[in-house]
């Protein structure tokens, strides 16, 4: 989160002077630097986010209460990152970045998916085709999977399901229906090879293809 303070000793000088040449009568003219809009960019329905800011009752654009407004937005699960910026004199632009949805997944025999802020949400978000996680892994490990097949020249679109077993390794099924059995290690070099395997257009029946022996591929059609 960042919170922009522009010029921060400037306003409390500017303050100072305000309060210092005013009488007491004319103090209810500071409601004009009272938040009185919230703007908010980056996610389709805000109304959730909008409406809890609103009760807050952040008061001055001055002296905004950051660690409630960030408990609010961050409480979020759709919020991968944002940036709060006061734009003087009564409005609040919050500018969200969206989490990506990467996968769905059983817990707890319900369907969630997992967003890449490393958070569940419920499977009313889903608005695209993900490939369905079968086993129980941690999402930690789930995003460094997914990070090491990110690094390697298959893309991630092209993965169907996902199936983690009790140690540790992966298996992958794409949507053309190849099946291929990682390590438990060496990630990156046996999807390498694998890739290297299915470039060969001689090699095009292929269905199976096993990697867990190090420095073996056994495939079958």
């Amino acid at each position: 989160m960042h919170l922009r303070k522009s010029k921060k000793y400037l306003i409390y000088f500017f303050l100072l002077i305000l309060f210092g040449s005013i009488n007491n009568l004319h103090l209810n003219s500071l409601d004009f630097y009272k938040i009185k809009k919230i703007e908010i960019f980056g996610l389709e329905n805000n109304n959730i986010i909008s409406n809890k800011i609103k009760n807050l009752d952040l008061g001055s654009i001055f002296f905004l209460k950051t660690k409630e407004l960030k408990n609010i937005i961050e409480s979020n699960n759709l919020v991968e990152n944002y940036e709060v910026y006061r734009r003087y004199p009564s409005t609040l632009n919050i500018y969200i970045k969206k989490t990506e949805l990467l996968g769905k997944i059983n817990n707890e025999g319900k369907i969630f998916l997992i967003g890449s802020n490393g958070k569940l949400l419920k499977k009313e978000f889903l608005n695209k085709k993900l490939p369905f996680i079968f086993g129980n892994p941690s999402i930690d490990e789930f995003l460094k999977f997914k990070k090491n097949f990110d690094n390697s020249k298959f893309s991630y679109d092209q993965i169907k399901n996902l199936y983690f077993f009790p140690s540790k390794r992966w298996d992958v099924q794409l949507k053309n229906d190849i099946l291929f059995k990682l390590p438990v290690s060496n990630i990156n070099v046996s999807l390498e090879h694998i890739f290297q395997l299915l470039s060969d257009d001689k090699l095009n029946k292929i269905k199976k293809i096993d990697a867990r022996i190090n420095n073996q591929l056994i495939y079958n059609d």
